[in-house]
């Protein structure tokens, strides 16, 4: 709808509003003063918006003028950020001598710089409402961020701040290291010899990821690289209470899409904290202070991947920075994120150096499922074998990752196959194209049947 076809009622103010010349980013301009422009136009919106009914509430005409509304407010945002993104960062983290992680960073941003990026209050009425009914404010966040991101400076520092052992990580160190087990909400790790074995428990949920999940993961990682006695890595799925595989082990079934539905999968805590936490500790590396005060040392270990049933969505994306891959003859690979709407988080990147540029597209774009016994599946699984086998697998394999030349030179293969700064480039444009998908129509379509997805034979199964 053009503005000048919106309905009587506050149509001037709001044809003013929206055809305000951008007052951001001018020649000349210093960053506060373009904070205090960019501040009273997103006011004077937030007015604008607060006539208009909740969304579910909103009739056509009503959901359109709430989209320019935000049309517009993303576009001072985003001039905003390309203008200042170096300056904004500096600020927030005293010069680079803080390292504050993803979510203390929004909120230092939403105090700093108010309505760059949602507040709490905002956010406390977006997590109380269900997907379809939310205003849609992360995808703000997914603008700040892609600007840090896309700016060298800011977003290497972000990406090593975010390679740091978390505060639970280090507040349970000392109990795992004494134990040698430690259980969370959502998994176990547990050490045996010299292997760690983490395994996913989510079972009432085929072990799919939600927020809990992507915490403990990231806390168990971090134990695992931490622990001096640990030398290797091993991911599982542990058993699970789904009907279809009572009692069978699971490796995962990638995003709750219930959760997802009901509002509860963050951008920030979730889809963005697990690309530049967990996994990207799993592939590149725990930064810890040396304590001479020399620059920072990487603590890296192989990690081995077992692969029981299936691992679908971020369950496969996973399996795309382990060292060894081992799978069931019975289980298979999926990344059906494109059906459901959404990017498969850093699988985009990744995969296609694992299995090639069209299969990569067969799978992604077209939602093409690789079993372990086809014969690509020597692209994705470095071993198959029996189900009943894959306890024996595991304790073979990971021995044979056990070697002092192994850490470094998986280290060297990472970096030569994915440079710092070619993750942080794709990370930039993740951070802005997932927030979108997030809200677009197609998505918060799908999510009202949560838990179903395709699976191979094209027909619906619930899963999560």
């Amino acid at each position: 709808m053009k503005t000048s076809e919106l309905p009587a009622v506050g149509a001037p103010d709001l044809r003013r509003w929206l055809a305000a010349p951008l007052g951001v980013g001018l020649h000349g301009a210093d960053l506060d003063a373009d904070a205090g422009r960019l501040r009273r136009h997103l006011d004077a919106g937030e007015l604008l918006r607060a006539a208009l009914p909740a969304r579910v509430a909103r009739d056509g005409v009503q959901q359109r003028q709430a989209q320019e509304i935000d049309q517009s407010a993303r576009l001072w945002r985003r001039q905003f950020m390309q203008c200042h993104a170096a300056e904004i960062y500096a600020r927030l983290t005293d010069d680079g001598r803080a390292r504050p992680r993803l979510a203390q960073l929004a909120a230092d941003a939403a105090a700093t710089f108010p309505g760059l990026v949602p507040d709490e209050t905002n956010m406390c009425r977006e997590r109380a409402a269900p997907q379809a009914a939310k205003e849609g404010r992360e995808i703000d966040q997914g603008i700040f961020f892609s600007a840090l991101l896309a700016e060298p400076s800011c977003g290497i520092h972000l990406m090593e701040s975010m390679l740091r052992p978390t505060a639970r990580a280090l507040q349970l160190l000392a109990h795992f290291r004494t134990d040698g087990s430690v259980t969370l909400a959502t998994l176990r790790l547990e050490r045996r010899g010299g292997i760690a074995h983490l395994t996913v428990c989510n079972g009432a949920h085929l072990n799919a990821e939600d927020d809990q999940l992507i915490d403990d993961m990231e806390t168990a990682v971090d134990l695992a690289l931490l622990d001096p006695a640990v030398r290797v890595c091993v991911l599982r799925g542990g058993p699970v209470g789904h009907p279809k595989y009572a009692g069978r082990r699971v490796f995962s079934a990638g995003i709750n899409l219930k959760q997802l539905h009901l509002g509860q999968i963050s951008y920030v805590d979730f889809l963005l904290r697990r690309e530049l936490g967990y996994i990207h500790k799993m592939y590149r590396g725990l930064l810890v202070d040396d304590e001479g005060g020399a620059a920072p040392r990487v603590l890296d270990k192989p990690w081995l991947a077992a692969v029981d049933s299936f691992a679908i969505g971020g369950g496969a994306q996973l399996l795309l920075v382990c060292d060894r891959v081992l799978a069931a003859s019975d289980s298979f690979f999926s990344l059906p994120a494109a059906q459901e709407g959404i990017v498969p988080g850093v699988a985009s990147l990744r995969l296609t150096r694992a299995v090639g540029a069209r299969l990569a597209r067969q799978i992604i774009l077209g939602g093409r499922a690789v079993r372990a016994t086809d014969v690509e599946a020597p692209l994705l699984f470095d071993a198959v074998v029996e189900p009943d086998a894959l306890d024996a697998a595991v304790d073979i394999h990971a021995a044979q990752l056990d070697s002092a030349a192994v850490g470094v030179n998986r280290r060297m293969l990472n970096l030569a196959e994915e440079p710092m700064d070619l993750f942080r480039l794709y990370l930039a444009e993740f951070a802005l194209q997932q927030a979108l998908r997030l809200y677009s129509e197609d998505v918060l379509a799908k999510v009202a049947h949560a838990g179903v997805r395709p699976n191979v034979t094209g027909k619906h199964d619930e899963i999560v």
